[in-house]
């Protein structure tokens, strides 16, 4: 009667808050997921949350299935992990590299637990690279590479983690920090501090600056976050980072985050990897941890498309 699904969703429920964001967790309708969950209510005789609450609140019956699914899906995933090694799956190399500064503060976790499921694999962070990551992934120099620009390579594919909102961090006493958005064109008069790398490769460029023709009155650079923060703080220039990783900085009152054009500037976060990866069950496990870490310790971010994505 209760099957894993219903436990996955109702997690996807007690974790996101909301229908809408629940049923883009678990890749279904909205529609597709309030008919399950009704049926499901329907078969128990008994109601699971309150409608029209948001967050969203359980009942009794609903916390009992939350309790059971803490419970069970932990088992499942050890158990699939277990069936795996059986079979001989788990001697693998996972050498990665990450084209994002901020990615830390999420894949740290992820590693730290894939390390302890699978201890077989090898697994490493090289640092120091003289070479573009994605080409050494195609030369299996690497394994998996951290992304938000996915390149048109033969045989890599992009695997969709998750899906975040650039923003703009502000000094509490600029003028924007008034503002809901900003246009390119105000940003033609500011310092712009960005990471060193190049800017095709910043979201703030490719997909806000670049199509509207618009450069910033100066660039600064900075090797860290942090460093970022207080130029940006100091009333030194703007700058434009993922929405997690300025979670800390607002929630302390440190800088003031404004959207990227009236809409707001989204993008993608993938892993890539070489297809013949694509069955290892241990490169699987780690996509999938990665996925569930991201939406544990990060706020903000949405799921993004699971289809399958490959350029060649």
């Amino acid at each position: 009667m209760i099957e894993l699904r219903h436990l996955r969703t109702l997690l996807a429920l007690r974790e996101t808050g909301s229908l809408v964001e629940a049923a883009e967790r678990v890749h279904l309708t909205q529609s597709a997921l309030s008919h399950q969950l009704k049926d499901l209510e329907n078969r128990l005789e008994a109601a699971l949350f309150i409608r029209k609450t948001r967050p969203v609140e359980f009942t009794r019956a609903g916390l009992r299935l939350l309790h059971l699914a803490d419970s069970i899906l932990p088992e499942v995933r050890r158990a699939e992990r277990d069936i795996a090694k059986m079979a001989g799956a788990e001697q693998g190399r996972l050498h990665m590299a990450i084209e994002c500064h901020s990615c830390f503060q999420w894949l740290m976790p992820t590693v730290d637990h894939f390390r302890d499921h699978w201890p077989e694999v090898e697994i490493d962070i090289p640092g120091g690279h003289h070479f573009d990551p994605l080409p050494a992934l195609a030369r299996e120099q690497l394994d998996l590479v951290i992304t938000a620009d996915p390149q048109p390579l033969e045989g890599v594919h992009y695997a969709p983690l998750f899906r975040y909102e650039g923003l703009l961090a502000v000094a509490r006493q600029h003028t924007f920090a008034q503002q809901r958005f900003v246009t390119p064109g105000q940003l033609a008069d500011e310092t712009l501090i960005t990471y060193p790398v190049e800017h095709t490769r910043l979201d703030v460029f490719s997909h806000f600056l670049t199509p509207a023709n618009v450069r910033p009155k100066e660039i600064r650079t900075a090797e860290l976050t942090l460093m970022m923060m207080q130029l940006v703080a100091s009333g030194r220039g703007v700058c434009a980072l993922p929405n997690w990783a300025l979670t800390e900085y607002l929630q302390r009152d440190y800088v003031v985050a404004v959207k990227l054009g009236e809409q707001g500037v989204w993008n993608t976060l993938y892993a890539a990897i070489r297809e013949e990866s694509l069955e290892m069950p241990w490169m699987e496990d780690f996509l999938d941890t990665a996925r569930a870490t991201s939406f544990a310790v990060l706020t903000g971010i949405k799921p993004a498309n699971r289809d399958v994505e490959s350029t060649a």
